[in-house]
């Protein structure tokens, strides 16, 4: 009698564990390439997803094993990565650009003009023509226009058109006259170009504000409707954050409203434009942090743009006899930095030329003091001195750099630099080798919003044409796993994220992205035409194909 019940006893135990319970999770990830980018660069196949984070990872085995979903994703072999990055972009500004005129890759002052008549016809009852994107870098004659070809052509209505790097415009004398500028106007930080004692209509950084101020501001819904076109633009790329690289509060207060509502999902690392309005209402409050929006820092100007020779330089341009400006004097960018200093807040630095990232580097230092973990970042990093590149590892400073930049100005940065000083310009794999880490973006609407893009500049430092062959300044690529973190846990870090987001591991939040080819492994020349298919923000699939 006792073996009897004894053997029935351990039947009962075999059949129980044979019909083990399975975990209830709400997403289930299989058969796939898991780039994880946690400090091994872990690759698995399969994760589980609950409550928007991640609950396990592992193999598809037991994955499979362990939990189970309504909804199962079979990958078929295709390969996942974190979410991607963008730390350094304009969010706010891609929407904006998505409601004027694109001027993006024009080759001449001609076909500018007809894209304008074009999108008038579509948008007759605009107040005003706006566009941006133009490069006179593109043209065959590389000077900048004047604004008679616009007044011909739009004598009623005021014109204004940014060039891509957002530090120069073209207004119209419609538009100059709305804006009161003559040959008299003058500011700091800025340049209102003259020709025969007259205004071109050229208008260099802080001087567009001018026209700006005299524009129609967009209604709250319109603003509200660009956001998610951007939002959808993002997605479709596996952006899963994205940043606003200087906004003011009412923008600030907007995407958190949209985020509560539910109406804007993707993540946004807002910085602060700063002003001593801006210091004084966010300094006192201190940072914030929602599940989807993160204000922790203040974006500070420093110089102007390399293509509109807006830079600020050591030494003249080696195509002209200006050194470029700084946007705000040496003692303004103290007063700032050292008001953020004595907050919990980030400094944001945009510096492109040497001079600037000196000064910059040295102010950072002067209240940084050394070795230090407030994450303080130089925006773009385009032209360091050498003598320069060691302070962002003696003070930890993130550079914070755009590759499509590189392969953007390579066509003319020589002209601009001479050759001795744009060898030592954007070089990415100095500055990463200072701390162990750079942050990717591409400053969008500037560049391509495809992360990817960046990915296969900063790996073989040639541009979608494949030029220059074996790369522009080859010595400053960086590998492909670097890449990656600089796009994902490194951008993370930047953002003071990396505990929440970067990385695919358990007990993050669940941000990832599937391609259609793994960009570890695929030739260089196919990495710009990989396709997402799947973009997930909180496990929710909000883009796929």
């Amino acid at each position: 009698m006792y073996n009897i019940l004894r053997l029935l006893f351990l039947n009962i135990i075999v059949f129980v564990s044979g019909c083990r319970v399975r975990t209830s999770v709400d997403l289930i990830v299989h058969h796939a390439q898991v780039y994880t980018v946690d400090s091994s660069f872990t690759i698995h196949e399969a994760f589980a997803v609950k409550d928007g984070q991640f609950l396990a990872v592992g193999t598809s085995a037991d994955i499979l094993r362990e939990y189970e979903a309504d909804s199962v994703v079979d990958a078929q072999g295709n390969a996942i990565y974190p979410g991607f990055y963008d730390p350094h972009s304009h969010f706010l500004g891609l929407g904006q650009m998505l409601d004027v005129a694109n001027l993006v890759g024009t080759s001449s002052y001609e076909e500018i003009i007809e894209k304008l008549k074009a999108f008038r016809q579509q948008n007759p009852d605009q107040a005003w023509l706006i566009g941006r994107g133009w490069d006179q870098n593109d043209w065959p004659t590389k000077q900048f226009p004047d604004n008679r070809r616009l007044d011909e052509a739009f004598p009623d209505v005021p014109v204004f058109i940014t060039r891509i790097d957002g530090h120069a415009a073209l207004a119209n004398s419609k538009a100059l006259r709305l804006a009161r500028i003559s040959a008299s106007t003058r500011t700091d930080g800025g340049l209102v170009e003259l020709r025969n004692g007259q205004p071109t209509g050229i208008l260099i950084d802080n001087a567009m504000q001018f026209v700006r101020l005299v524009i129609p501001r967009p209604t709250v819904e319109e603003k509200k409707e660009m956001l998610q076109a951007a939002e959808k633009a993002c997605l479709a790329v596996g952006l899963t954050s994205v940043s606003d690289a200087g906004i003011d509060r009412p923008d600030i207060e907007l995407i958190d409203q949209m985020h509560r509502e539910g109406t804007l999902k993707i993540r946004d690392y807002a910085m602060i434009s700063v002003s001593p309005t801006n210091l004084d209402y966010y300094l006192p409050k201190g940072t914030y942090q929602s599940d989807r929006l993160t204000v922790a820092s203040f974006k500070i100007y420093a110089d102007g743009a390399l293509g509109s020779r807006g830079a600020c330089l050591l030494a003249p341009y080696a195509d002209s006899p200006t050194s470029g400006f700084l946007l705000a004097s040496p003692a303004e960018l103290d007063d700032f930095i050292s008001r953020i200093a004595k907050s919990t807040f980030q400094a944001n630095t945009h510096c492109i030329g040497d001079s600037a990232n000196r000064l910059v580097l040295d102010l950072y230092g002067k209240y940084l003091g050394g070795a230090n973990e407030r994450r303080w970042r130089i925006e773009h990093a385009q032209v360091v001195a050498p003598d320069d590149v060691p302070k962002f590892g003696t003070f930890n400073v993130i550079p914070s750099v755009q590759p499509t930049h590189t392969t953007s100005d390579m066509y003319w940065a020589g002209e601009r630099l001479g050759p001795e000083r744009v060898r030592t310009a954007y070089a990415f794999k100095d500055l990463l080798q200072q701390n162990g880490l750079i942050a990717f973006g591409s400053d969008f609407p500037v560049e391509d919003i495809n992360p990817l893009f960046g990915f296969h500049a900063a790996v073989a430092r040639v541009d979608a044409k494949g030029y220059p062959p074996g790369g522009f300044q080859k010595e400053n690529a960086v590998s492909r796993p670097d890449a990656l973190r600089a796009m994902t846990i490194w951008a993370a870090y930047a953002n003071f994220e990396e505990k929440k987001r970067g990385s695919i591991e358990v007990g993050k939040l669940a941000d990832f992205v599937m391609l259609e080819k793994d960009i570890m492994k695929i030739p260089e020349n196919e990495l710009r035409a990989v396709r997402v298919l799947r973009t997930v923000i909180g496990g929710e699939t909000l883009y796929g194909r």
